[in-house]
């Protein structure tokens, strides 16, 4: 496969997070299975393709797609040992019938009864939140307001103590930098203890829900250990909600608020909350893809994607698709097909906590937006993302009201 353009598809190059929309739009009409170097991987870009990949498994195979480690040293697989493979029993990084079977037991926590119970809870912890921090008159919306809420209502989901959250919060955000985002040697090293830290503490967690079972997701899991769970699967599906709810869902909000605030929609009106949202994730999606292999030569566009080839399915594309989007660079509230991004996935992969997240952001976007009507950007700070092969999330966002 040849390079037809200048560049390539870097993710951990600022401008790559921040704004890859043009390069992106390029590679969708120049080049639209485009080899990476940086990636060591084939790029799909066209939202017809995404979603054909996304649906279809056999071909586009989902087994290791998230162990995304060929980045880490020698040694820091050595330290981390088995756990080097972290996520290789996760739902969303295998096939049928082991993702069948996942996803079943999964989904006894996910029913829309049990989301929507959420919703006050959410409500309310966004509530107590904003009666502390509203007096101050400004502050970091990514350190202050985007992440507790989220935090708190996923800690309770799954059953971490409350005086285990900050805890938590730093350990997933490490195993996140460890695996998802290049990082240099010494710093991998450091960065695998911290998970091996974690790791060990959810184990604690699920040995004890497994003495004294509670009302909690782990409870739940740790009930089908032996039956339907292995215990590595269960401490994987708690890490990786842990991660949605400390990180992912967080990021998306952040990201909404700047949209929203730099095109001067603020604050969203109650009734479009929930397609604002969707609106927010088709163009600036938390998550800018997913990693699938070729099980066979796949031709697309004159161009042939081989057997075993790492294929990156871009979402962030997708969502900028002008054949389903039209004028996909506009924001529009009221877009009436914002919600078909394939932010979520698509198929047997689509995320099991979907109308969860999409709750949290409604939810939180129509009490902030109560509560902060004159919230706007602090002029002249900088507007930084952070690196990462798989996500998009800021830094910090200084705002005011």
């Amino acid at each position: 496969m040849t390079l037809p353009l200048t560049g390539d598809f870097d993710v951990s190059a600022d401008w790559h997070v921040a704004n890859p929309y043009p390069f992106l739009a390029r590679l969708r009409h120049e080049s639209p299975v485009f080899w990476s170097e940086h990636l060591r991987a084939c790029v799909l870009t066209r939202y017809a393709d995404v979603r054909a990949a996304y649906g279809d498994p056999r071909r586009f195979s989902s087994l290791g797609s998230l162990t995304i480690s060929r980045s880490l040293t020698a040694e820091t697989r050595e330290k981390l040992g088995e756990h080097g493979s972290f996520l290789s029993s996760f739902v969303a990084n295998v096939d049928p019938p082991d993702h069948t079977r996942l996803r079943r037991s999964v989904s006894r926590a996910f029913t829309p009864r049990a989301v929507a119970a959420m919703e006050e809870t959410f409500r309310r912890l966004n509530e107590d939140l904003l009666d502390r921090v509203a007096p101050r008159r400004a502050a970091d919306f990514v350190a202050d307001l985007g992440h507790e809420p989220s935090i708190k209502l996923t800690a309770r989901f799954i059953g971490v103590p409350e005086e285990d959250e900050a805890f938590v919060q730093a350990h997933v955000k490490d195993w996140f930098q460890l695996f998802l985002s290049p990082q240099p040697p010494a710093r991998q090293l450091d960065l695998a203890g911290s998970f091996l830290d974690y790791l060990a503490y959810v184990d604690r967690l699920v040995a004890a829900r497994a003495a004294d079972p509670r009302d909690d997701f782990t409870s739940l899991m740790t009930a089908l250990i032996g039956d339907e769970l292995t215990h590595r699967e269960v401490v994987e599906l708690i890490s990786t909600i842990l991660l949605g709810g400390n990180d992912t869902v967080p990021n998306q909000l952040g990201n909404s608020v700047l949209r929203l605030l730099r095109e001067g929609a603020w604050p969203v009106p109650p009734p479009l909350a929930g397609n604002a949202a969707e609106e927010c994730m088709r163009i600036d999606g938390a998550s800018l893809g997913s990693f699938r292999y070729a099980t066979e030569d796949v031709t697309l566009h004159g161009v042939t994607i081989p057997a075993g080839a790492l294929v990156l399915l871009s979402t962030d594309s997708a969502g900028h698709d002008e054949t389903v989007f039209p004028e996909p660079e506009r924001f529009r509230i009221d877009r009436p097909n914002a919600a078909d991004h394939l932010v979520f996935g698509y198929g047997i992969h689509f995320c099991v906590g979907a109308a969860l997240g999409r709750l949290q952001l409604r939810t939180a976007l129509e009490v902030l937006g109560r509560r902060l009507p004159g919230l706007r950007l602090v002029p002249g700070e900088p507007v930084t993302y952070r690196r990462s092969l798989v996500g998009r999330g800021l830094t910090a966002l200084r705002v005011e009201w």
